[in-house]
């Protein structure tokens, strides 16, 4: 029967990719002139691992590119080439080649075949022999047994008197190939040291009738004859040293191998045949349905690859994962309580089987139990969606590396709660919006050596991603040592766009959230980078559309740090319900502030009927909810209700309603998936009795606030 490799081949993806990351992250920690062979060796074996995986489905074009990435760090780790800062480029170029190369074959698109050819001859060139993949026209399905020798090059000598090579016995348990391991990749890489001679013992191939497709029934004696190192031929075998019986003895060595491929009474063993090329599977062939195929050994996994034109060019980021790698302890905690949740519910069933009121005690009990069980389930199941931030902040290395060369500054980057954990959809939807905060701040934050010094400053300027829990809330916090915001700037743009007047006086911090209007920009000439405050609106959108705030500090000459606020998951949060008249609202608690009974005396009435109270010196708008959604109130005196203090996108509020009732945690349904987009709602849930409360947006009724009342911002002025 066919073998389905769907599932093994988007492993195959996903695990390229992080080993693509990985690569990535330890290339930038390399230092230029020192010889780091825990990073190169970690770097190298990322790189060794893709090529196998890519051997497996016979992705040639990437086997070949990773090859020569490959033999380029092996020469970095014996010390044959210096680390030079052109060399750690190219390698991280090689990089985004690959991750170009896998994603469109992930997608089945094409990739820029030039731009990956330009960049392998740019490995070819950096190697010290600077030798052609002598593999590039070898059928794979001969690699099977065929002998395969090295092209002589005048550059490097024939196998000297020192060894003549390597007998080498090797016997694959019957599950190696179940473990993504490829004999054939094991052989081109002893060929690539010198003439290979292979020879296949088939006598434990059984019955067709009892035969596993999955098995390897095949054992091998391989004769590489080269003045190779031992330690070489071990590193070829190293990642199959548990799946199978191995072997190797010195060509000028008396003894004979002590591990015989054949026993008494079976089959000499020969050299196998080489297959006829009209026999073999060829790249043609895969394109064929799977049942017309022939079901031949290894030859038979096989994937395509366009030879086409191609002209399409990946994006460098890894193609969205759909899946998580979920930790075992989550799994068993999970088990744990829904063996708990079972006995509950066992419990009420037999108590629901004699119900009587000698049995009410019980049953309060029963019912606990099932409530603690029930949220203590509910928080595993929400675990396991949770990953580290370390996802998003890793990939901020090569950003800075690039762009701080680009921009020619020198910066360092900082991270910090990098294993804080969030929902893997709030991490997805903070990418874009990071890494625009990030390129701002690389961009108009942090001046260059020369401005640095100038003003002091070390030469290498810092930026910090910071993250940690607050609450039922993460912080992600982008700080950077630069020249900060020019608040007299800000004002002055503020005021010829018309948002501002000359007689307000508003704070800094008040100053700061014009940035976020579309558009603001105090950068007379903007770069192709970013600019402070292009852009900047669609970055608090996008925090705000995942139940988000962002706020601004700075100051001038010191830096500036932007702080996200966001909840943990999307799916539920904490919620205060309130009543309207005969209406349940909710209010995300990360909202409230606090609430309050109004007293008259500190409530004043501004131009266009619009309220404000009086806070502690500070004065805020007063938004009566039952006026914004046209429903009848208990009340309309502000003494009969209370006043609830929120926030939202930097501004106070105070909501008027009837009454605060208890606190919950809710669990939110999309109110635009299943009705339409209303504004100052951000979704629904259903309560206990089964009726639908709506969930309020406090940033969105405060932009209705402003729109409902003639003055259409916040007045600044310091009389009031």
């Amino acid at each position: 029967m066919p073998i389905d490799l769907t599932e093994v081949r988007e492993l195959f993806f996903e695990e390229s990719f992080e080993n693509l990351d990985m690569m990535e992250s330890n290339l930038l920690d390399l230092e230029v002139g020192r010889i780091d062979k825990e990073l190169i060796n970690g770097i190298f074996r990322a790189a060794h691992s893709i090529k196998g995986g890519a051997g497996i489905f016979s992705f040639e074009h990437i086997v070949n590119f990773a090859h020569a990435a490959e033999t380029l760090l092996d020469e970095m780790r014996n010390g044959e080439h210096i680390v030079t800062q052109s060399l750690i480029d190219l390698l991280l170029r090689s990089g985004d080649v690959l991750r170009m190369m896998l994603s469109a074959l992930q997608e089945n698109t094409d990739y820029d075949i030039q731009e990956a050819q330009a960049c392998q001859d740019e490995l070819q060139s950096a190697l010290k022999d600077s030798m052609e993949n002598p593999f590039a026209d070898i059928d794979v399905a001969d690699m099977l047994a065929a002998p395969v020798t090295k092209p002589a090059t005048s550059e490097k000598p024939p196998s000297s008197a020192t060894n003549k090579g390597w007998r080498i016995v090797f016997k694959p348990d019957l599950s190696m190939l179940k473990t993504g391991n490829d004999p054939i990749n094991l052989f081109r890489e002893l060929a690539s040291n010198g003439e290979l001679e292979v020879k296949v013992d088939t006598s434990q191939i059984p019955a067709f009738a009892e035969l596993d497709p999955q098995a390897c029934y095949l054992n091998w004696e391989l004769t590489l004859l080269a003045d190779t190192e031992r330690a070489a031929i071990d590193e070829i075998f190293e990642w199959v040293e548990d799946d199978c019986e191995l072997h190797i003895t010195a060509l000028d060595s008396e003894s004979p191998p002590s591990l015989p491929l054949q026993k008494e009474g079976e089959p000499t063993l020969e050299a196998a045949p080489a297959l006829d090329k009209s026999e073999a599977p060829t790249v043609e062939a895969a394109k064929e349905p799977a049942d017309k195929r022939e079901e031949s050994g290894v030859g038979r996994i096989i994937g395509s690859v366009k030879d086409t034109k191609h002209t399409h060019s990946a994006t460098h980021h890894a193609t969205e994962a759909n899946s998580i790698r979920v930790g075992i302890d989550k799994i068993d905690n999970l088990i744990n309580m829904v063996g708990e949740l079972v006995i509950t519910q066992s419990m009420l069933d037999q108590i629901g089987e004699n119900l009587d009121n000698s049995h009410v005690t019980q049953l309060r009990d029963g019912l606990a139990q099932l409530e603690r069980n029930t949220r203590e389930l509910q928080e595993s199941v929400m675990r396991i969606r949770m990953l580290p931030i370390s996802f998003s902040f890793n990939r901020f290395g090569r950003l800075v590396h690039d762009l701080g060369t680009q921009l020619g500054k020198k910066v360092e980057l900082k991270l910090s709660g990098e294993h804080t954990e969030l929902d893997k959809t709030v991490l997805e939807k903070m990418s874009d919006p990071l890494v625009h905060l990030v390129r701002n701040a690389l961009d108009h934050g942090i001046e260059t050596p020369e401005q640095r010094r100038a003003a002091g400053k070390p030469e290498t300027g810092v930026l910090h991603l910071h993250a940690f829990h607050q609450g039922g809330n993460i912080i992600i916090q982008i700080s950077d040592d630069g020249a900060g915001f020019d608040v007299q700037k800000i004002r002055a743009k503020a005021i010829q766009k018309g948002l501002l007047s000359h007689e307000e006086r508003p704070t800094n911090e008040q100053l700061y959230e014009f940035i976020f209007q579309p558009g603001f920009s105090t950068i007379e000439q903007v770069s192709d980078l970013s600019g402070r405050g292009v852009g900047m609106d669609v970055v608090r959108r996008n925090i705000r559309a995942l139940g988000g705030t962002i706020e601004v500090k700075s100051k001038r000459g010191q830096g500036s740090t932007f702080s996200i606020r966001l909840p943990l998951t999307l799916a539920i949060l904490d919620g205060q319900l309130v009543r309207v008249g005969q209406e349940i609202y909710i209010l995300p608690l990360l909202s409230i502030i606090e609430s309050l009974r109004a007293k008259p005396k500190l409530v004043n009435s501004l131009a266009g009927s619009a309220q404000v109270y009086r806070l502690r010196d500070e004065y805020i708008p007063i938004l009566r909810l039952y006026d914004l959604f046209g429903i009848t109130p208990r009340t309309t005196q502000l003494e009969q209700g209370l006043l609830v203090m929120v926030e939202g996108d930097g501004q106070k509020m105070g909501l008027f309603v009837d009454e605060l009732l208890s606190q919950q945690q809710i669990v939110i349904k999309s109110l635009e998936s299943n009705y339409q987009k209303v504004e100052g709602i951000s979704g629904a849930t259903i309560l206990g009795d089964g009726s639908v409360a709506l969930i309020l947006d406090v940033a969105g009724l405060i932009r209705l606030f402003h729109t409902q009342i003639p003055q259409k911002r916040p007045n600044f002025r310091s009389s009031l």
